[in-house]
């Protein structure tokens, strides 16, 4: 959108605004990491997109981009009067994502030993792992329970996978994890094709083979631009969704990750 003419991003912006209402002035972002070309693009528009992180029990703000600090890769900073730091960081300064402040919670109601399990020392572990620059942006890598560990010692991040395979059209739905077979442990997909799309592509419904082809096309290049140790090596097509939590998102149990 920078590469626009500036006359023609004008117009291209007024009817944006006014497609959503025409006061609209920010996005607030949160949940799930979020490309760092939307925000470029829509603040290209004139509309700022602000992506921030935190969690129930913590009312529920911990950091956040806002109108005087934007980094489009980050979720932003400490928010006024919280404390966040990285618990037990790695070579790459990536660890577990602690905190404290007042808009944390005392514990869990009448389960003791949940509350001990997160609150420790007078910091909340929040079990998502990430790291911080030296501005204190916070950048997250993952959920401590989902890392793939090989027997190197390197760390593997589902969700990182995940975010790029979902940013090609041809997939609809994907699930990243770890499995063994022989010994020896890989680093798996479930992917289920965006149907729609490849039958707008095609011009009909695609044939099992092209599916394939399609899926595996997108696994591939991703693959080339990460490192080796982190390739996906195995993937399985799907003919069917995943299953899902009451809150729809995929759950990482049971047969979903057999």
């Amino acid at each position: 959108m920078s590469k626009v003419p500036f006359i023609i991003r004008k117009v291209i912006c007024a009817k944006v605004k006014k497609s959503l209402g025409g006061k609209l002035r920010l996005f607030i972002v949160g949940a799930a990491e979020l490309d760092t070309s939307l925000v470029e693009d829509f603040g290209a528009l004139g509309i700022r997109t602000l992506q921030g992180y935190g969690l129930t029990e913590c009312s529920p703000l911990l950091a956040g981009n806002n109108d005087f600090h934007l980094n489009p890769a980050s979720t932003g900073v400490a928010i006024p009067d919280v404390e966040i730091k990285i618990h037990n960081p790695n070579d790459e300064g990536i660890g577990e994502i602690i905190a404290r402040g007042e808009n944390i919670m005392l514990g869990y109601f009448n389960d003791q030993a949940a509350t001990d399990e997160v609150l420790r020392d007078g910091w909340f572990h929040t079990g998502d792992l990430g790291y911080m620059d030296e501005n204190g942006d916070l950048f997250i890598k993952g959920r401590i329970k989902n890392v793939i560990v090989t027997e190197n010692g390197k760390n593997i991040y589902p969700e990182e996978l995940e975010t790029r395979l979902s940013e090609f059209p041809e997939i609809g739905e994907v699930l990243v994890f770890g499995a063994k077979e022989n010994g020896e442990s890989f680093v798996k997909a479930k992917i289920l094709p965006n149907l729609d799309y490849l039958k707008e592509k095609f011009g009909r419904t695609p044939k099992d083979e092209e599916i394939n082809s399609a899926v595996q096309g997108a696994v591939k290049k991703v693959n080339s631009k990460i490192p080796k140790y982190k390739n996906i090596k195995i993937v399985e097509v799907l003919s069917s969704a995943l299953e899902k939590t009451t809150t729809q998102k995929i759950k990482r149990f049971g047969k979903n990750v057999k």
